[in-house]
């Protein structure tokens, strides 16, 4: 039997990803601390609350009852208490008596007590948490309780990959990345291209399937793991597509939630899915990266994806405020004679550690794509290749296997200063 959940191991940003997003209930809270409140309201602002719907009462479990002596419960029912065991123990008694079938009550305690929470939950109480805890424990504990696997390993990872400015082979990256962690880390891998009139993945990887993403996206009620199964395009044993129509034979005016049944079937099915974003800003995009378990930003060095990459790196921090930030990819460094912004004023002026610098490679970039490969099949072992490979690891939590990243970018950045004094 597990013991009562504290805050204890968890800290910002930590196990991030591993936490699965809450379904679509309805959950009320009855607090009696303003600490608590604020927690709980700090989650109802995360992006893996979306989709529930959360209010938040002061008056702990008399408030609870009195609410609920003439209204239907809600799925689940959040109780602060900072009474003692006989009258916590009396007070719930007295609300299982109003509570409605399948409703779960979870208490949120000041004693740290393993006959307390055992005492609980031998009542019909689905959880005990130990206060102070934060808002990425509290939201872990509300998953658990609606996670059939237990604990939620059965939830991938979603990685949405964006360019800052269009044109700066931020789809490049997405597949490229997508290939490394299928091929360095042996996760099984889906390549969700998002750009559905000019998305490039299958010439990238030289199919063309007659079935891809628009089957899903135009068809949300039938999504199920079964119809994304059939979609698939595979590329390797450990890689699959879901590729663009790329046409426009028709307009692509998607509502905010289009993709929201595919990537839900995703998460649930797939260990990881790279998101290729296309450059854009709307309702659906902004939705799409803020609620991905990580985010990485591709950007040139000159100013226009300068300023971009600092706007959307910023709204992102913002939007997702209990997460890693995003990661900023600088690619195409080393172009010669364009003037450039040198790499460190570059990571300076957005104020976070470059990710990877990916220098200038005509020969080896055109090569793949004219062939349609990824550049490790182009040039295995490359100082490319092995940095869009350490990059997988980090954004897999596998970070420092097989390498180490600040010896690995400084091989990079020295090569480009060199070729931009020559």
């Amino acid at each position: 039997m597990t013991e009562p959940h504290s805050n204890q191991g968890v800290r910002r940003n930590e196990g991030v990803s591993q936490i699965a997003p809450v379904p679509r209930i309805s959950v009320q809270a009855f607090c009696e601390t303003p600490d608590v409140a604020a927690v709980i309201n700090g989650a109802v602002d995360d992006r893996r609350m979306d989709k529930a719907h959360v209010k938040i009462h002061m008056g702990g479990a008399q408030a609870a009852i009195e609410a609920f002596r003439s209204a239907s419960t809600p799925n689940l029912i959040v109780l602060e208490s900072v009474s003692g065991r006989a009258t916590l123990i009396e007070q719930l008694e007295t609300l299982s008596e109003f509570c409605d079938a399948g409703t779960k009550v979870v208490v949120i305690g000041h004693e740290n007590d393993i006959a307390l929470y055992r005492d609980l939950t031998s009542r019909g109480v689905s959880d005990y948490i130990v206060a102070p805890f934060d808002v990425l424990s509290f939201i872990r504990q509300i998953s658990r309780l609606y996670d059939v696997a237990a604990g939620g390993d059965c939830f991938g990872r979603i990685i949405a990959v964006a360019g800052a400015k269009g044109g700066v082979g931020a789809s490049s990256i997405a597949h490229n990345l997508a290939w490394s962690i299928a091929h360095d880390l042996h996760f099984q891998t889906v390549i969700a291209d998002l750009d559905l009139p000019f998305g490039t993945t299958g010439l990238d990887f030289n199919q063309d399937p007659p079935q891809g993403i628009a089957d899903a996206v135009f068809a949300p009620d039938r999504v199920d793991a079964n119809l994304v199964d059939r979609l698939l395009s595979k590329c390797s044993e450990t890689l699959s597509i879901l590729a663009a129509p790329a046409t426009l034979d028709r307009l692509y005016d998607f509502p905010e939630t289009a993709f929201d049944a595919l990537i839900d079937i995703l998460r649930s099915t797939t260990p990881c899915t790279v998101l290729d974003v296309p450059h854009q800003w709307t309702a659906w995009t902004r939705r799409v990266v803020v609620a991905a378990d990580e985010v990485v930003i591709v950007a040139s060095p000159d100013l226009a994806n300068l300023r971009n990459a600092k706007i959307l790196f910023d709204a992102l921090r913002q939007a997702r405020p209990n997460d890693h930030i995003p990661r900023v990819v600088l690619n195409c460094v080393g172009v010669p004679r364009r003037p450039e912004i040198a790499v460190n004023d570059f990571s300076k002026a957005i104020e976070t550690a470059l990710a990877a610098v990916i220098p200038f490679e005509p020969r080896l970039f055109g090569t793949a794509a004219n062939n349609g490969q990824m550049l490790a099949e182009v040039e295995n072992g490359g100082k490319i290749v092995e940095a869009l490979n350490e990059l997988g690891r980090s954004l897999m939590g596998k970070a420092g296997v097989g390498g180490d990243k600040k010896s690995l970018l400084q091989p990079l950045l020295a090569w480009v200063s060199r070729k931009k004094a020559g």
